[in-house]
């Protein structure tokens, strides 16, 4: 991966974008270090945190969303992803002239932390992240939808939807949690129709899984992590504002 987004130069933000769509957090991870590095560009990076959404498409499939749906959520994202990118990159090249160097990444550093143990075989590390990952969507669903039956769904809507600037400023700040959690939580709303895609597209666009946690640990300058996240809730809930006003 390392060589091949070497060799892509200034399309890095197009194969980021690509490649962040695939449905889990794991390349944000890998990303975060490749730019902590300075393998990567910060276009690159933020176009693989934007196209990112963690566990929404698995969720969108098992709830049988209308594959036009899907697909238009996908493509929002990754559109927004790579243009996103390329600006970026575009700007830095501009007034910074940003000088990408290669460091030694600290991926083996990252997989003792999350506990892979890919040692023991890839297949034996794939069942237990996905176990996590069952029990987990399984409990979040569960305490959501007892909180949705609590508060009623109708002043939910009415709270988040149903506001063009409120929606996605909310639905930015869920995407922020580092975990899988931010998208369970915005991919059920939208599933029980309390949130508009638009809103959802913030929130997902937002989250990165635990790649910003990441970002914080192995980029040791905490004012360029802070930038780099405001960059991305920025573009989050701008571009949730946009599509509410024209979807």
């Amino acid at each position: 991966v390392k060589q091949v987004i070497q060799k892509s130069g200034k399309f890095g933000p197009l194969l980021g974008g690509i490649v962040g769509i695939v449905p889990q957090c794991g390349f944000s991870v890998s990303a975060t270090n490749l730019y902590s590095a300075r393998v990567i560009t910060l276009g690159t990076l933020i176009s693989v945190y934007l196209t990112t959404s963690d566990e929404m498409l698995p969720i969108l499939l098992t709830e049988a969303v209308p594959a036009g749906t899907i697909f238009t959520i996908l493509g929002i994202k990754l559109v927004l992803g790579i243009v996103a990118g390329f600006i970026i990159d575009f700007v830095i090249r501009m007034f910074r002239k940003e000088k990408v160097e290669e460091e030694e990444e600290k991926i083996e550093e990252i997989c003792e932390h999350e506990h892979c143990h890919c040692e023991e075989g890839i297949v034996t590390s794939a069942i237990k992240h996905t176990l996590n990952i069952t029990i987990f969507i399984f409990f979040i669903t569960l305490v959501l939808n007892g909180i949705i039956a609590y508060i009623g769904e109708d002043t939910i809507a009415h709270f988040i939807s149903k506001n063009v600037i409120l929606g996605p400023i909310v639905a930015g700040l869920i995407g922020l949690i580092p975990n899988c959690a931010s998208s369970v939580i915005l991919t059920e709303l939208f599933i029980s129709n309390v949130i508009s895609m638009p809103v959802l597209i913030s929130g997902v666009a937002v989250n990165a899984g635990v790649g910003l946690l990441v970002l914080f640990k192995t980029n040791k300058n905490v004012k360029e992590n802070i930038k780099i996240v405001g960059i991305l809730y920025l573009i989050g809930v701008l571009a949730g504002i946009i599509l509410e006003l024209f979807l």
